[in-house]
């Protein structure tokens, strides 16, 4: 049975808020895990819930944990709003040619970590809706220094999440190298991922691989994370993490799709840059 448009919505939006509180739970418990073995008071969440300009077009909710044993920042952000882009926006979304209007709900994970050695991790998925809808999002990684390793097993694990849904990897892997490349400074933001957008047709299989993305991501960062959470690192390899996240804000600032859609349909701009690191 074909799903109509709002049951879609209201499905989509409320798996992006369940997920949201899951990573949380995972989140804290590794924070929980790294601060007791010091035996000190562990890092959590703070929440912060938004709306737009008139609350009828919907807002979201964000969690923002910082200066943790594991997190020196990681920010997770759901939102459902609707409205109307602006004319000079418009243009480049599907589906506006008459109409203006949209519905867009999603979740945004940036994951920035106190250890040098452990890569920045970064999610989303989001289910947008104009004349046309579709799905998009995507993860990647991104490491102050080489691990050939992890960069396999980061990779392989998006590999066979792809071939079980039937999508092609390699052209998803493409576009994520393309998408996350530094142009002005002629290099990649980290070692990429995955990266899609415009999954029209059939919503129940791309729905089904938009959650399991998400899990996918949920394993994957703690199995990452487990991996290098007690290993010692130096001064200079944290100079060369902050040199990384200078880059970091350089790509978010000037390219990140996600940060214009924001800016240009009135979302929160606390919510919004969450995804740029700490300078400490």
């Amino acid at each position: 049975m074909k799903l109509n448009s709002e049951t879609q919505k209201k499905i989509a939006s409320e798996w992006f808020k369940y997920l949201q509180l899951e990573m949380c739970k995972e989140f804290e418990s590794l924070e929980r895990k790294a601060a007791k073995r010091k035996r000190i008071k562990p890092s959590i969440f703070k929440k912060k819930i938004w709306n737009k300009k008139d609350p009828r077009d919907g807002g979201g909710q964000y969690y923002l944990l910082k200066k943790g044993q594991i997190f020196d920042q990681v920010g997770i952000n759901y939102s459902k709003v609707k409205g109307v882009f602006p004319k000079n926006f418009k243009s480049k979304i599907p589906g506006t040619k008459n109409s203006p209007s949209y519905w867009a709900s999603g979740i945004s994970i940036v994951a920035h970590m106190k250890n040098p050695k452990i890569p920045a991790l970064h999610f989303n998925t989001r289910f947008i809706v104009t004349s046309k809808s579709w799905f998009g999002g995507g993860m990647d990684a991104t490491p102050s220094y080489s691990d050939k390793k992890e960069k396999f097993f980061i990779h392989e694990k998006l590999r066979k999440l792809c071939k079980s849904n039937r999508k092609n990897y390699s052209i998803y892997k493409k576009w994520c190298d393309q998408y996350f490349y530094i142009k002005h400074r002629k290099e990649p933001r980290g070692i990429g991922g995955i990266f899609f957008d415009y999954l029209y047709k059939d919503w129940k299989k791309n729905f089904k691989f938009v959650r399991e993305l998400g899990i996918c991501f949920l394993v994957l960062s703690k199995d990452v994370i487990n991996k290098k959470l007690f290993l010692k690192s130096n001064k200079k390899q944290k100079s060369d993490q902050f040199v990384k996240r200078r880059k970091y804000v350089e790509f978010n600032l000037l390219y990140d799709r996600g940060t214009k859609f924001g800016l240009n349909t009135g979302g929160n701009i606390d919510a919004i840059f969450m995804s740029l690191p700490p300078l400490y």
